[in-house]
């Protein structure tokens, strides 16, 4: 497919479903080569979930409609083809003594990141990853109000054992920064499979 063709719109309330179809689709299903069915069993996010991010102001989710001309000009068929969210977390309050304090400002952090299956290895994937990486960028930078700020970064996290994954993002400039946590247990993002399952923070610096 055209790469130029890809475009993402900002996610509605009606898009719910839609979301949670792809993201299951994407990532607890045995299909496509980012999924984590052997590692993750059960759902990938709650609707719940995922009305929390669309209402929340800082945490922006894009989808990839599938329309019916194949372009941005065409009616949505009510399918999506790819999704990725951005939060972010800034600290504009530069009369703090200590500028070191929070580890959260300035930063994004990229989720929710899939392609369907029968896009995958065709460049869309690279193509959502810019242009989420592209905004968040920008919207750091305009927010940021301190000139000796620590340089914006953008993170992600990754499931260990999925060292094909790892070395998907740090080709695109992302690196481990030591940061990792027990994948949670709450039942609200799946049951993992493994004891050992943890979440891998990766880190890309965007701008000083």
């Amino acid at each position: 497919m055209n790469q130029n063709e890809v475009f993402l719109r900002q996610a509605e309330t009606n898009d719910i479903g839609a979301i949670e179809q792809l993201l299951n689709l994407c990532y607890r299903q045995a299909e496509g080569w980012t999924n984590e069915a052997d590692l993750v069993g059960g759902i990938r996010i709650t609707q719940a979930e995922l009305a929390s991010v669309i209402d929340n102001p800082k945490h922006y989710l894009f989808v990839y409609p599938k329309t019916t001309t194949g372009t941005r000009d065409g009616d949505d068929t009510g399918e999506l083809l790819g999704c990725i969210a951005v939060d972010i977390k800034v600290d504009t309050d530069s009369n703090k003594e200590d500028q070191n304090t929070s580890t959260d400002k300035n930063k994004a952090y990229i989720g929710m990141f899939a392609v369907h299956p029968a896009l995958q290895g065709q460049g869309v994937g690279h193509v959502i990853l810019e242009a989420a990486e592209t905004f968040a960028a920008r919207h750091l930078q305009s927010s940021m109000q301190v000139q000796d700020e620590k340089p914006a970064r953008l993170t992600m996290s990754i499931l260990s054992h999925r060292p094909e994954l790892l070395a998907y993002y740090q080709r695109r400039g992302y690196q481990l920064n030591g940061n990792k946590m027990p994948f949670p247990d709450d039942g609200n993002n799946g049951e993992p499979k493994r004891q050992d399952l943890e979440l891998l923070e990766l880190e890309k610096i965007v701008n000083a």
